[in-house]
């Protein structure tokens, strides 16, 4: 306990004396990001337990994740890039927008299919002509599995039954 109050002080005091030398804090997320800016459009994505809240834009800025960069914050995705561009390759409008996340929830892969879900549907509310390009690919669906949750009195577990007396 003495030892993480020590830490926080030492930290606290390294932070105070980076304000002061005009300095950006050396773990700052948002550090160098180019936040879009101007008119935009929402969706809300959802897959298993994340929601994904998506603003797509026109004008030019970089893709951004809870305040960070999208292909760091999906690097250990495989094929994240791929994935998150694909309603935009299918409705052939690939550099035209950039957009913004806040995604929370569930893990990393569900996260990401939220996210596809969001601008799929953000796409859509901006022109409603895109939608059965993503209709037909099952962009527009939300995926509705997630864990079943426990049961009161099955010993922890979401399937499993009640011990029966023995006699």
């Amino acid at each position: 306990m003495k030892n993480k109050r020590r830490i926080n002080k030492v930290v606290n005091q390294i932070k105070k004396a980076e304000k002061k030398a005009g300095q950006q804090p050396v773990n700052s997320k948002k550090s160098n990001l180019n936040y879009p800016s101007g008119q935009y459009t929402e969706g809300l994505g959802r897959r298993k337990v994340a929601t994904a809240r998506v603003r797509i834009y026109e004008s030019k800025g970089d893709n951004i994740v809870n305040d960070q960069l999208v292909d760091n914050y999906f690097a250990d995705v495989d094929f994240a890039a791929e994935k998150y561009n694909l309603p935009f390759k299918l409705t052939k409008t690939e550099g035209d927008f950039s957009f913004t996340v806040k995604v929370e929830g569930s893990g990393k892969k569900a996260q990401l299919g939220a996210v596809i879900h969001g601008l799929s549907r953000a796409l859509a509310a901006y022109n409603p002509k895109l939608r059965p390009f993503l209709k037909e690919e099952g962009l527009l669906t939300r995926d509705a599995r997630m864990k079943e949750t426990r049961k009161p009195g099955c010993g922890g577990k979401a399937r499993r039954k009640r011990q029966s007396p023995k006699r």
